[in-house]
């Protein structure tokens, strides 16, 4: 079984930041592409950033320059660093991870989601 957990969600001010982590665990033989999406309120899920294994990344034009997405392999974790945030960053974050598990093929598994809400 795995298990993704996200954290670091919280209220920030316009312009301010926040650093979100995406941990995975259970019988990880591998990790393949992960990425985060972000669903706002009346709205359908968007991808925000993605990350391959070997840290190859890609970007939503509405975050680039202000996002930046990175992992260790070594601990099994993501990250989303969030500088200059704007009210319309407002949604719940979720983290997503391609998983090989011991003996098993690669399967696609979603984080129970993490709230960042962007106001003064």
């Amino acid at each position: 079984q795995v298990q993704l957990v996200e954290s670091g969600g919280g209220l920030v001010q316009p312009g301010g930041s926040l650093r979100l982590s995406c941990a995975a665990s259970g019988s990880i033989f591998s990790i393949r592409n992960m990425g985060w999406y972000r669903q706002a309120p009346g709205k359908q899920r968007e991808l925000v950033a993605t990350i391959t294994s070997t840290r190859i990344t890609n970007y939503a034009d509405s975050v680039k320059g202000r996002f930046t997405i990175s992992r260790d392999n070594t601990k099994n974790t993501m990250y989303l660093q969030m500088n200059s945030l704007k009210p319309e960053d407002t949604a719940v974050y979720y983290c997503y991870a391609e998983i090989q598990l011991y003996g098993s093929l690669v399967n696609p598994y979603w984080g129970q989601g993490t709230q960042v809400t962007v106001s003064s």
